[in-house]
């Protein structure tokens, strides 16, 4: 039986350290592969990645159930209900995204012209 990978975890923090220092030491942000500033990123394309990002952590999350629930030793129980964690604060990221994104455009038809 597997228990939690520490090894990703460690990563991920890692990860989180490297970022705040880069802030700290006020390194711009990442520029373009062209070298030219900046990279400009399409809302459009960014939310249909974030969607697709919660899509795939949820169907990950449902396999993950399936396999346990099917009696597969190499899925734990810590591991599935992490999995459906990650989906659900995903999912509820993404409603609370919509709710102002909702509330900005209503804000925006409201205005006086």
């Amino acid at each position: 039986m597997g228990g939690i990978d520490t090894s990703r975890i460690d990563a991920m923090v890692a990860q989180l350290r490297a970022a705040s220092a880069r802030m700290e030491a006020g390194v711009p942000n990442p520029v373009s592969p062209t070298g030219n500033g900046p990279s400009k990123i399409d809302f459009a394309d960014a939310l249909k990645a974030s969607l697709d990002q919660v899509n795939s952590v949820q169907t990950t999350a449902e396999q993950l159930g399936g396999r346990f629930t099917m009696g597969d030793d190499r899925v734990s129980l810590s591991d599935v209900m992490i999995s459906a964690q990650k989906a659900n604060i995903s999912f509820q990221t993404s409603i609370q995204v919509r709710n102002k994104l909702v509330s900005a455009y209503h804000d925006i038809m409201n205005m006086q012209i």
